[in-house]
């Protein structure tokens, strides 16, 4: 794993963060490897071999169709375009420019996210207008119905841990609505491991990301309706251009997902309690922090560690903590979007063998250190995330 870092002079990092794209997002599993490495070096069809992906998608997804997009947010894209064109050739040329077509997108407020870029932004890029429905604290269905009207494209449900948690309208209920003013809803459910579910709860094109539990190269699945999924292809002849996908991508993604039939999940769930396990055990009787077992907060079937820090009592906030952890070689790359509260998560998917351990070795060496000679910057949440911004790549040397 070590080569090509010292190939390319770039530090080792354990992720232990999950399917971050900051980080890569996933391990590509091997067969997603293997199919990509055979392409590369093949010619096809392009058509034919997205209708080859797209009956692996129906089949394990259940929908009727399916396309390989360059990337979950392009999907979004992509499928709010199918919503607003149909497959209106020329409509399709004509985007971004939206005259004459239906071009608002319904979205919950606290569904308004920010994945990396703004889910608004992915909205914009087609030429279609975000109408914001509800507080960002909460939503009712009556907000969701008031905010259609005979301009409405489509409807976006966004799936992540970054939506508000509570008194948000569910997917059945937000689908019902859109329905009975005949606007088809689309699903960005990238991170999820549900294939299926979110068809049966009423999406009419649900979004997964190829390169997060799938295991699969960069690369984006958008499967549904037929009629709509063909809109939403159909932008390679206009947007989707400048987001298209390789052969190398629609190949890999559909070794990745005939993987997933054989996948030994529940091994993999073992694998991973046992790092946690291993994990709390590190950290077990250090004052100051405390650990358990937390489930994925939009029901994923896996758990993370949670680490929460008292600063006074271990020495080192959960700022401080994941920064030291960072700065390693190896770095050790953690969940930290919550570390203003004091609070860290440790997620295990995506880790090589013997890099547990590691990880387990360095939050005993740092909370030990931290001990000694306590370590407490607490920047302000603005200046904490202007600090890991990385700069832009120039020139080596």
């Amino acid at each position: 794993m070590a080569a090509i870092h010292e190939r390319l002079g770039l530090r080792r990092v354990i992720n232990a963060a999950g399917t971050m794209t900051d980080l890569g997002a996933s391990i590509i599993g091997p067969e997603a490897r293997a199919a990509m490495d055979e392409a590369a070096g093949a010619f096809f069809e392009m058509d034919a071999l997205f209708g080859r992906a797209s009956a692996t998608i129906a089949e394990l997804t259940g929908a009727e169709a399916g396309f390989v997009t360059s990337s979950a947010a392009s999907g979004i894209t992509l499928s709010v375009a199918g919503a607003m064109t149909g497959d209106d050739l020329a409509a399709i040329e004509r985007l971004p420019d939206a005259s004459g077509l239906k071009s608002e997108v319904v979205l919950l407020a606290g569904h308004a996210i920010n994945f990396g870029a703004p889910v608004t932004q992915m909205i914009r890029l087609a030429g279609a207008r975000p109408v914001i429905a509800g507080q960002a604290t909460s939503s009712a269905g009556w907000q969701v119905a008031g905010a259609i009207t005979d301009r409405t494209a489509a409807a976006l449900y966004v799936v992540s841990h970054h939506c508000a948690p509570t008194e948000q309208v569910d997917l059945a209920e937000f689908a019902e609505i859109a329905h009975a003013r005949g606007v088809p809803v689309i699903v960005d459910a990238a991170s999820e491991y549900d294939l299926r579910g979110f068809h049966d709860r009423g999406a009419d094109l649900v979004i997964h990301s190829g390169h997060k539990f799938l295991a699969g190269p960069t690369s984006g699945m958008v499967s549904g309706r037929a009629g709509l999924v063909r809109a939403a292809w159909l932008q390679n002849r206009g947007i989707g251009r400048a987001m298209k996908v390789g052969k190398e991508g629609i190949a890999g993604l559909i070794a990745a997902l005939e993987a997933w039939r054989t996948r030994d999940h529940a091994a993999m769930r073992r694998r991973e309690g046992a790092a946690l396990a291993l994990w709390s055990g590190a950290v077990s009787g250090l004052p100051g922090v405390r650990a358990r077992a937390v489930p994925d907060p939009t029901g994923n079937p896996l758990d993370r560690l949670e680490l929460v820090l008292d600063p006074e009592a271990a020495g080192i906030t959960a700022w401080d903590l994941a920064r030291e952890l960072m700065a390693g070689d190896p770095a050790v790359a953690t969940r930290d979007m919550e570390a203003e509260h004091g609070i860290l998560h440790l997620d295990p998917c995506n880790l090589h063998a013997g890099e547990a351990e590691t990880v387990a070795d360095l939050l005993r060496a740092i909370l030990g250190r931290a001990r000694a000679a306590p370590l407490r910057t607490d920047l302000h949440h603005e200046r904490r995330i202007r600090a890991r911004a990385p700069a832009f790549p120039g020139r080596a040397g």
